[in-house]
């Protein structure tokens, strides 16, 4: 088995984050999923999540990723996703007013694309600042 992996998260706007990983979690349409060295090759599409990336130090990088997909290949792996946001970008008030916000807009049926994928993102946001206090 191979001890690392580089592990790549890609959003529309830029390179999230580059580096070399033990072990990636992150939620697929079929539910949660651990990628670790020598995983066999796969595709899968990404719901809002908060990705887990596990650096060859030891150290957590979690992600806010709206949705999108995973590849995975010999030695790498490719988190692919509109938007994502390090835990180190987030601000928590923000996404919690955009939840707040856009869940009335979406509720009364009057929500746009645009603020539907901002509602998303921001859920992703919350989801991973809850996933870091977890892991305390």
């Amino acid at each position: 088995m191979a001890d690392a992996m580089n592990v790549e998260v890609v959003a529309a706007d830029r390179r999230i984050f580059q580096g070399e990983s033990t072990n990636v979690i992150v939620r697929t349409t079929e539910g949660d999923i651990g990628i670790l060295p020598d995983h066999e090759s796969m595709l899968a599409t990404l719901v809002p999540c908060a990705a887990t990336i596990v650096t060859t130090d030891g150290r957590q990088e979690i992600v806010a990723i709206e949705g999108g997909f995973l590849s995975v290949r010999p030695g790498m792996v490719s988190l692919i996703s509109p938007y994502a946001k390090l835990l180190s970008e987030i601000s928590v008030e923000e996404a919690q007013r955009d939840v707040n916000e856009l869940e009335r807009t979406i509720d009364q049926g009057e929500a746009s694309i645009d603020e539907i994928h901002r509602f998303h993102l921001a859920q992703a946001q919350l989801k991973a600042v809850a996933k870091s206090k977890e892991s305390r």
